[in-house]
C-alpha cells in the first residue's frame, strides 16, 4: 500500500487525489492519496511530517522551491527549474515532471513543437518550464512577461529564446497562456501585454486571430477567456486539463519506478477523460 499525497497552501480542491489513485489503480497498485493544505508560514515546521509519513509526495504552490533544502538530491528538471513538483522520501529526492507533462499534452493533441513558431506568455514558475521544454524540442520561442528583471533572468538562465518587451501582431503557430489570467478572481479576462508602439491591451482577436492554436495552462474553468476568443475564430484549443494529468503519471512512474511510455499515458488520459464525461 503505497502512502502518497499532494501539499500545497490551499489543496483542498485538489484534483489530484483521483488522478493518482485512477492511474495507480490501473497498475495494481493500492494507495491511500491525501489532500494536506499547509500555510506558508507553518511549512517550515511541518515539512519532516511529510517524509515521515508519506512515501512519496507532490509539491504545488508555494513550496516547489521551499522544499529544496529538505532535499538530498534533485534530478532533471528539478535543477535546472529550481523547484520541485514530485517527492521521494526514501533518499529525499526531488523531481520535476511539470514540463515533460506539458510537452506530453502539447503531443497528445496533435502539436508537435519541433519547427513551429511559439509565443510563450508569462515567464514565472509554469512559463519557465513550457520555455524550456519548446526550446528543447526544436520550437522557435518568443517570450513575453512585463516584469522586465524576471524576464531577462528567464533568458540568462535559458538563453535561447527571443526576450520580449512588446509583442507584434504576428502569426504563431502556438501561442501558451502561462500567466495564469483567467482563473480564480480574473475569470472572464485576457493576459494584458505591451502591443508594437507602446500600447497595453488585453490579448484580443488582433493575436488569437492569427495563431494556429491557443493553449492555456489553465483547466478552471474549461474554458477560459482566451481559449474563447481563440475558438471563435476557428483555432485549436488545448486547456491544461492533460497537462495536470501527464505530470501525475510521470510523477506515478517516479514512485514506483515504472518506465514511462507515451502511448499508455495517452491511453490513460482518454480513458480517464472519458470517465470523467
Amino acid at each position: 500500500m503505497l502512502k502518497l499525497a499532494v501539499t500545497g497552501k490551499d489543496v483542498s480542491a485538489s484534483e489530484s487525489p483521483a488522478i493518482h489513485t485512477f492511474i495507480l489503480g490501473k497498475w495494481g497498485k493500492k494507495c491511500v492519496y491525501d489532500r494536506v493544505s499547509i500555510p506558508p508560514a507553518e511549512f517550515s515546521a511541518r515539512a519532516e511530517e511529510l517524509f515521515a509519513a508519506y512515501d512519496g509526495f507532490n509539491v504545488t504552490i508555494p513550496f516547489k522551491a521551499a522544499v529544496l533544502p529538505y532535499l538530498n538530491e534533485t534530478d532533471g528538471d528539478a535543477k535546472s527549474f529550481g523547484a520541485v513538483n514530485t517527492v521521494l522520501s526514501r533518499g529525499r529526492k526531488g523531481y520535476n515532471t511539470d514540463g515533460d507533462g506539458f510537452l506530453a499534452m502539447l503531443r497528445g493533441e496533435g502539436i508537435e513543437p519541433a519547427g513551429k513558431r511559439a509565443l510563450v506568455l508569462g515567464a514565472g514558475g509554469a512559463g519557465r518550464s513550457c520555455i524550456k521544454k519548446l526550446c528543447e524540442a526544436g520550437a522557435e520561442v518568443s517570450v513575453y512577461e512585463r516584469d522586465g528583471e524576471r524576464l531577462f533572468e528567464v533568458y540568462r538562465a535559458f538563453g535561447s529564446f527571443t526576450p520580449l518587451t512588446e509583442v507584434p501582431e504576428a502569426p504563431y503557430d502556438v501561442i501558451v497562456n502561462c500567466t495564469g489570467v483567467g482563473m480564480h478572481d480574473s475569470v472572464g479576462r485576457t493576459p494584458t501585454v505591451q502591443f508594437a508602439g507602446g500600447v497595453a491591451r488585453p490579448v484580443d482577436g488582433g493575436l488569437l486571430s492569427l495563431c494556429g492554436a491557443a493553449v492555456d495552462l489553465i483547466y478552471v474553468p474549461a474554458q477560459s477567456e482566451f481559449l474563447r476568443i481563440a475558438a471563435s475564430y476557428g483555432k485549436k484549443t488545448v486547456n491544461g486539463a492533460a497537462m495536470l494529468f501527464y505530470q501525475a503519471y510521470l510523477a506515478d512512474c517516479i514512485f514506483t519506478g515504472r518506465r514511462a511510455s507515451a502511448e499508455e499515458a495517452k491511453a490513460l488520459w482518454t480513458e480517464y477523460r472519458e470517465k470523467k464525461e
